[in-house]
C-alpha cells in the first residue's frame, strides 16, 4: 500500500510543469508589461509609469505566491531576478539617452548591478544553497537583514525603483520651474534608499569574492597545490 502511495505521489510531481507554477506565471506577466512600458517610455510617460510600476509591485507578489502554493523554484528565483536586473537596465539606458552628460554613472550602476547579482547568485549555487536569500550566519549582517526581512526587501526595492521612475518623469517632463516640497522630499527619501540599495550590490560584490575565493583555497588545498595552516 505504502509503494502505490510512493509512486503516485511520484507520478504527480513528474506531471507538474514548473514553467505553468503560479508565482512563473505572475513572473511572465511582470516580463510583459515592463515590456509594455518600454514601448511607451518614449512616446507617452503615463501610460508607461503605470505599466512599469505595476510589473515591479507584482515583485513582492509571486514570491508570497511561491511558498503559499508550495511552487517555490530555482528556475523561478532565476527569473525573478533576471526581470529586475534587466528592466531596471532598461529605465536606466533610456535616462542615460536623456541626460547624456550622466551616461557613465547609468553605465556604472547598471554594471553593478548585474555583476553584484549575478556573483552573488552563483557564489550561493556553488557554495550548495538552495536559495540566494539565505545568509549564513558568518556572514553579512546587511545582507541577512535585506534577504530575510520582507518589509526591508520591499522598501529597499520600491524606494530604488520609485527614484529612478522619477527621474524619467523630470526627464521626459522637462520641468524647468522649482520642485514643490512633495517631488523634492520623494527625491530625497528615495535617492538615500536608492545610495543604500548600491551600497548592497557593493557589499554582495564583496561578500561573494570571499566566498569564491574561500572554495578556491579549498579546493587547491585538497589538490595539494597549497598547504593548510
Amino acid at each position: 500500500m505504502a509503494s502505490t502511495i510512493d509512486n503516485s505521489e511520484k507520478a504527480r510531481v513528474q506531471k507538474e510543469n514548473i514553467f505553468l507554477f503560479v508565482p512563473n506565471l505572475i513572473g511572465y506577466t511582470r516580463i510583459i508589461l515592463a515590456s509594455m512600458s518600454l514601448y511607451y517610455m518614449p512616446i507617452h510617460p503615463k501610460t508607461c509609469v503605470l505599466l512599469y510600476c505595476i510589473s515591479c509591485l507584482l515583485d513582492a507578489v509571486d514570491g508570497n505566491a511561491a511558498r503559499y502554493f508550495n511552487q517555490c523554484s530555482r528556475f523561478g528565483a532565476v527569473l525573478d531576478m533576471v526581470t529586475d536586473r534587466c528592466t531596471t537596465a532598461c529605465l536606466l539606458c533610456f535616462l542615460s539617452i536623456q541626460n547624456p552628460k550622466w551616461t557613465i554613472l547609468f553605465q556604472f550602476l547598471i554594471s553593478l548591478d548585474f555583476a553584484s547579482h549575478y556573483m552573488h547568485m552563483y557564489s550561493s549555487m556553488t557554495e550548495g544553497s538552495s536559495s540566494h536569500k539565505k545568509i549564513a550566519e558568518g556572514g553579512s549582517w546587511y545582507l541577512r537583514l535585506y534577504y530575510t526581512n520582507n518589509v526591508v526587501l520591499f522598501l529597499m526595492c520600491a524606494g530604488n525603483e520609485l527614484f529612478f521612475v522619477l527621474l524619467y518623469v523630470l526627464s521626459v517632463a522637462n520641468i524647468a520651474q522649482p520642485l514643490n516640497v512633495i517631488w523634492l522630499a520623494a527625491l530625497s527619501v528615495s535617492g538615500v534608499i536608492c545610495f543604500a540599495k548600491q551600497f548592497i550590490n557593493v557589499v554582495q560584490i564583496v561578500n561573494a569574492s570571499r566566498v569564491l575565493a574561500a572554495m578556491d583555497q579549498n579546493d587547491r588545498i585538497k589538490q595539494g597545490l597549497t598547504k593548510s595552516k
